[in-house]
C-alpha cells in the first residue's frame, strides 16, 4: 500500500462496534469511502446515512454508505470484521466459538472474493481463534490478517492505572501479552507513569487488583449493559491500528498476530507487541520475559490452542 490514504475501508457488522468504527474512520478522514455491511435490511444503510449527515458538522467529506451485500466492498483496502454474536452476562468469549466461527467463515469467503488484496482486522470474539479462521478461509498472507485485542486490553489497563495514581492517561505506558480473555498477561514490569515504574507509585495489592480488573474489563461492561458489550473503546482501538497502517506510522502496538516461532509459539494467533505499517504486520517485537511471565503466557497460549483444535472440525480446509 502506498502512503496515500486508501480509497475504501469496509466494516462488516453494523452493530455498536462496527457503526462506531465507521463513525471514527469518517471523522478522522482515514479513507475516501467507508462501507458498512450487515445482513439486517436497512440497518447499515440507516446508520451510514446518519454518519454521513454528521459530516457538515464535524467537517469531513468521507463518503459513508451501507449495504446488505458485499458488492460495494469490491476492491477495499482494509476490511474490519466486527460481525458475530455479542456476549451476554455470564458468557465467556469462548462460549461464542461455534456460532461466530460459522459467521467468520461466511464473511471471509466474501472478503476473499471481492477484496483479495485487503488487510483484514478481526474484532469478533473469541478473538484469537477468529483470526485463525480468517487466515485459513481467506488464504491471505499472515501480515495482512491481524486481530484487535491488545490495544483494547492495554487501554483498559492504562485507564485503571491512571485512576489509581490520579494522573493523565497519556503518561501511562503499558501493554499486555497473550490471548484476548481472562488469561491475558498485563506486563507490570514494563508499566510506568511518565517513566516512573508503577511499583514505585502503587502497592502490590493495588496493582494486583488493577491487573484483575483489566483481565475482566469486558465482562465488567457486559454486566452493566446486560444486553450488549463494549464498543466505544474497541472501535477506538481498531482505528488506532488502521491509522498506523494507512499513515505508515509503524507504531508498536499489542495485537493478535500469527506467530511462527516467536516467543516459542508456532502457528497460533497470540497477542504480542507488533509493529504496524504500510505492509500491515511489519515486525513481531520480542522482549525478554521472566520465568513467571513465560508461565503466564504459556497458559494463555494453551487456551488459544484449545479453541483452535475445536475449530478444526468447523472450518473447511
Amino acid at each position: 500500500m502506498s502512503l496515500s490514504l486508501p480509497k475504501k475501508i469496509a466494516v462488516v457488522g453494523a452493530g455498536n462496534v462496527g457503526a462506531t468504527t465507521a463513525q471514527r474512520l469518517a471523522e478522522k478522514a482515514l479513507c475516501q469511502e467507508v462501507v458498512l455491511v450487515d445482513i439486517v435490511e436497512g440497518v447499515p444503510q440507516g446508520k451510514a446515512l446518519d454518519i454521513a449527515e454528521s459530516g457538515p458538522v464535524y467537517g469531513y467529506d468521507t463518503r459513508v454508505t451501507g449495504s446488505n451485500t458485499y458488492d460495494p466492498v469490491q476492491g477495499a483496502d482494509i476490511v474490519v470484521i466486527t460481525a458475530g454474536m455479542p456476549r451476554k452476562p455470564g458468557m465467556s468469549r469462548d462460549d461464542l466459538l461455534d456460532a461466530n466461527a460459522k459467521i467468520m467463515t461466511s464473511v471471509c469467503t466474501e472478503i476473499k472474493r471481492v477484496a483479495p488484496n485487503a488487510f483484514v482486522i478481526v474484532v469478533s470474539n473469541p478473538l484469537d481463534a477468529m483470526c485463525h479462521v480468517a487466515l485459513q478461509v481467506t488464504g491471505f498472507p499472515s501480515n495482512r490478517v491481524i486481530g484487535m485485542a491488545g490495544v483494547l486490553d492495554t487501554a483498559r489497563f492504562r485507564t485503571f492505572i491512571a485512576e489509581a495514581v490520579d494522573a493523565s492517561v497519556e503518561q501511562v505506558q503499558a501493554f499486555v501479552l497473550g490471548g484476548h480473555g481472562d488469561t491475558m498477561v498485563p506486563l507490570v514490569r514494563y508499566t510506568n507513569v511518565a517513566g516512573i515504574p508503577i511499583t514505585e507509585l502503587l502497592d502490590q495489592p493495588t496493582i494486583d487488583a488493577i491487573v484483575d480488573r483489566a483481565r475482566n474489563g469486558g465482562a465488567e461492561i457486559v454486566k452493566y449493559l446486560k444486553t450488549g458489550s463494549a464498543f466505544y473503546a474497541p472501535s477506538a482501538s481498531v482505528v488506532e491500528m488502521i491509522e498506523s497502517i494507512v499513515r505508515n506510522k509503524k507504531k508498536i502496538l499489542p495485537c493478535s498476530v500469527y506467530l511462527q516461532g516467536q516467543y516459542g509459539v508456532n502457528n497460533l494467533y497470540v497477542g504480542v507487541p507488533a509493529k504496524l505499517g504500510a505492509n500491515g504486520l511489519e515486525e513481531v517485537v520480542e522482549i525478554t520475559l521472566t520465568d513467571a511471565e513465560k508461565t503466564q503466557l504459556n497458559v494463555s497460549v494453551e487456551d488459544v490452542a484449545r479453541n483452535v483444535e475445536t475449530l478444526k472440525a468447523m472450518v473447511p480446509a
